[in-house]
């Protein structure tokens, strides 16, 4: 059996989303910017992505922006929001456990000039609005927070996040990274004081280099590409077309039944840590108002054949994080060793983000965030799901946990 859980590093892309991209890179490839026909037919795409996506974040068309991906979406949001905003002040504000796009770009606009303040969370890796409110300076022009934490699962308070900041001051913008979060909650920008959003196609059942920012009209962003001033001079470069077709798809496919397909991966969610924490000496991380260890969930004991809940105050906690992400510490097992002995039994998880996993092991800045002991640091797996996920899938992965994890405790140096 192969079990894919490793979804926040990237998804398989729905059927019809391959099928829309297939058809344009084979039939409707045309360059947007050409006059022809088939350049006629290729902008077709391009408009109709962008007013899905408008629709769907109830903003304006024009105020979506098309990139290559989360990356680059953070990037342009950053630099070139604080770029075009460098005569209004010069301080900056992110929190610890953002995304490695977010935190370089952080130091690069450091190296600028600019000052960076970086907010602490608690221990469940969320952000405290009081904080942020002790944060914010006279000279603050740009505040970024995550929605989603793509490593241990963490929700931030965005839309109360965004209310005390324009209350602050309203020119200060606000940015939020949303490529863990979109697809998973319903987002509003305008509700929610967001005056830029970040997104990623692969996230989300979509193709792979593609994505968004949404771009509030009314703030001022410079670009931080040049070229043949594609997308009115914000982002030079030949469209892809074929990306952005089937990032429409995605979105319009993963908004279908978002309510219904979300619930069932908090069921999902809530089998696995249900039954991971009757292992002894392991660790939930992520999840407000619970402390994670086996020992709380013990009590009741978990059966794989009842479906049913068994502890209603547990599932609520779980709620209140990502329905797909779990981060499980496993205590005297390093993540590295447990990663491949799962991968030899056809499970595919994470040892942490994919950004960083072609450089030299080190510990997550998420994890010392949030106060992980030591000894775990380099002893916790990330596992996420996605609407593809069964719980047949679910239950061979905790059998399987349940078979190795002691085996491979016998052979650790004390």
């Amino acid at each position: 059996m192969e079990v894919y859980l490793d979804n926040s590093a990237t998804t398989r892309s729905y059927d019809c989303v391959a099928e829309i991209v297939a058809k344009v890179m084979l039939e409707d490839y045309g360059n947007p910017s050409s006059m022809h026909m088939k350049g006629v037919e290729a902008e077709r795409y391009i408009r109709y992505a962008k007013e899905t996506i408008a629709k769907n974040l109830k903003v304006s068309e024009k105020e979506i922006l098309f990139t290559s991906g989360g990356t680059e979406s953070d990037n342009l949001a950053l630099i070139g929001t604080a770029m075009a905003n460098r005569r209004a002040g010069c301080h900056l504000i992110t929190t610890r456990i953002e995304h490695p796009a977010i935190l370089q770009t952080m130091h690069y606009l450091e190296g600028q000039g600019f000052q960076a303040t970086y907010l602490p969370v608690d221990e469940n890796g969320c952000v405290r609005l009081e904080d942020l409110r002790r944060a914010i300076r006279r000279d603050t022009i740009l505040v970024s927070i995550m929605h989603t934490n793509n490593e241990i699962g963490s929700l931030q308070p965005i839309e109360e996040a965004g209310a005390l900041i324009k209350s602050i001051n309203p020119r200060i913008i606000f940015h939020v990274d949303a490529v863990q979060g979109y697809g998973k909650f319903r987002i509003y920008p305008k509700k929610m004081n967001i005056d830029l959003l970040s997104v990623s196609g692969h996230k989300i059942h979509g193709p792979k280099g593609v994505g968004f920012l949404y771009i509030n009209e009314k703030i001022k962003i410079q670009p931080i590409l040049f070229g043949g001033g594609q997308q009115k001079g914000m982002r030079s470069g030949t469209e892809n077309v074929a990306g952005v077709a089937g990032l429409a798809k995605a979105v319009e496919r993963i908004y279908e039944n978002l309510e219904e397909e979300r619930d069932a991966m908090y069921s999902l969610k809530e089998r696995l840590i249900r039954g991971v924490t009757q292992l002894p000496d392991v660790r939930v991380n992520g999840i407000p108002g619970w402390d994670g260890s086996a020992s709380e969930n013990r009590d009741s004991a978990f059966d794989l054949r009842n479906d049913a809940s068994e502890n209603e105050e547990t599932a609520r906690k779980i709620r209140r994080s990502a329905p797909h992400v779990v981060s499980v510490s496993f205590r005297g097992i390093r993540s590295e060793v447990l990663l491949h002995a799962l991968e030899e039994r056809g499970i595919y998880v994470s040892a942490g983000s994919a950004c960083a996993s072609n450089k030299a092991p080190k510990p997550s800045d998420t994890l010392r965030a949030i106060g992980l002991e030591k000894d775990l640091l380099d002893s916790t797996l990330r596992l996420s799901l996605s609407v593809f996920t069964t719980q047949e899938e679910i239950d061979y992965t905790l059998q399987t946990l349940y078979d190795i994890v002691p085996v491979l405790r016998k052979y650790t140096r004390r």
